[in-house]
């Protein structure tokens, strides 16, 4: 008995060398989760139960569990790598087969896939709609786009602006007085705002605030120095909207006159200016000439409720409009919640896709399968996907990696531990040795 009591223990004390060999063989390894011998004693046993003299049979491996904890994120400075701050495993897609990790060093094919360190498995996620929105609930294999973002035409133009109530009054009845974007004279103040048209081509619009009462103003706008519709504003006359404010400076309505005009003579009334008749073209040595791309199908919409009229100096803040000329992929950025963002060339910045995580029921069921990854089993559980900062689901730290748990000082105790128990073991087959070798010298 007493031989297999000390065979078991000195299998025992192998195993627990092999794990903590493993374990210090693995301190570099990206994502590595340290693993940990657990053993529990052997008793005989009938179907009635065992005695209250029974001797055990030694003891036997129960389990080797692996330890989960979280180990150090530290810089690479790889956009691509990534490490997990909290719960949740990267999914990887072999040809539909999924496997799950928590080493993030994540490269891209030729086909722009972003796959695992051996290109052999695909990261996956969430993927984008045509407009840019994120579609949550499928999985789909991440593609890294590096195609050139589509111009877009302008369509809306905001900001903040202050016209000075005690700016002087232009009398536009006056011939000498009469709007010309040529004499400075005729205007109170001009701001100028980029638009681009339907190919992505930048034009100037000027807009020209002229005050012409207590509580009123003037607005003429041009583009490329022309009115919208490409006529010469010295020839055919600028149709100008008319701002009104009330005592306290707030506005009040923005009025333009309706063309051609009707009989009585109508306008319309907002806090917006509309420009429908744009003809995108340029001025070149005072020829107008058309590019052969158009405005905004809806036309071109100036938000004006930000406008108000207090005695402060005449000014507008940095505008706001919608559109942007072709860009080029310049770098990629990662936030915490796994969304990648492309920016470009043209100050956009558009998500391509957002990353996906798993989290299990039971982690200690999933079973190791090699190359820091593990599959679902019956005892992990299904898995559950969603975001990353949803829910008990940890954050993506971008150009990062997380370490290996593996503690070197407690593996090293252990090593020392096991050497020990080994030799211990040994010594009850070398003591049961010399009781038989006695025995057996009686004879």
């Amino acid at each position: 008995m007493s031989f297999n009591i000390g065979l078991s223990g000195l299998y025992a004390a192998n195993k627990q060398l092999d794990v903590t060999g493993n374990n210090i063989a693995n301190v570099a390894t990206t994502g590595f989760k340290s693993s940990r011998a657990e053993f529990e004693d052997v008793y005989s046993a009938t179907r009635l139960g065992t005695g209250s003299k029974t001797v055990g049979n030694g003891v036997r491996l129960s389990n080797v569990s692996q330890q989960f904890g979280q180990g150090d994120v530290s810089n690479t400075g790889n956009v691509l790598d990534m490490g997990i701050q909290g719960n949740g495993f990267f999914v990887l897609s072999n040809n539909g087969s999924l496997t799950y990790t928590r080493a993030g060093t994540f490269k891209t094919d030729k086909d722009g896939y972003v796959t695992n360190s051996d290109g052999t498995a695909r990261l996956q996620g969430y993927g984008v709609d045509s407009n840019g929105k994120i579609v949550n609930g499928v999985l789909t294999d991440l593609r890294i786009d590096t195609s050139n973002l589509a111009p877009k035409s302008t369509s809306l133009v905001s900001s903040t602006i202050n016209l000075n109530s005690t700016s002087p009054v232009i009398d536009q009845t006056v011939a000498a007085n009469k709007f010309d974007p040529s004499k400075t004279e005729t205007f109170t103040k001009s701001f100028s705002t980029p638009v681009f048209d339907t190919q992505g081509n930048q034009h100037t619009m000027d807009q020209y605030m002229v005050k012409t009462g207590a509580n009123t103003w003037d607005t003429y706008t041009l583009i490329d120095g022309r009115n919208p519709d490409g006529s010469d504003p010295t020839v055919t006359a600028p149709v100008a909207s008319t701002m009104s404010f009330d005592s306290t400076g707030k506005l009040t309505s923005v009025s333009t006159p309706v063309t051609p005009p009707t009989t009585p003579p109508t306008s319309v009334i907002s806090s917006d200016l509309k420009i429908t008749n744009w003809t995108p073209g340029s001025v070149t040595n005072g020829v107008w000439t058309a590019n052969g791309a158009a405005a905004d199908p809806a036309g071109l919409t100036i938000a004006m409720a930000n406008t108000t009229q207090f005695n402060a100096d005449t000014a507008r803040s940095i505008p706001a409009q919608n559109g942007y000329a072709t860009g080029q992929i310049t770098n990629l950025t990662i936030d915490g919640s796994g969304v990648l963002l492309a920016n470009f060339s043209n100050n956009q910045t558009k998500p391509i896709g957002q990353i996906s995580l798993a989290s299990f029921t039971n982690e200690q069921g999933l079973q190791p399968v090699g190359g820091t990854s593990w599959k679902e089993t019956y005892a992990s559980g299904i898995p559950g996907y969603d975001a990353p900062e949803t829910g008990t689901l940890g954050s993506i730290v971008s150009n990062s990696l997380e370490e290996s748990n593996v503690n070197l000082t407690n593996e090293l105790v252990d090593l020392i531990k096991a050497q020990s128990n080994y030799q211990a073991n040994a010594k009850t087959i070398s003591t049961q040795s010399t009781i038989m070798q006695t025995i057996i010298q009686m004879t």
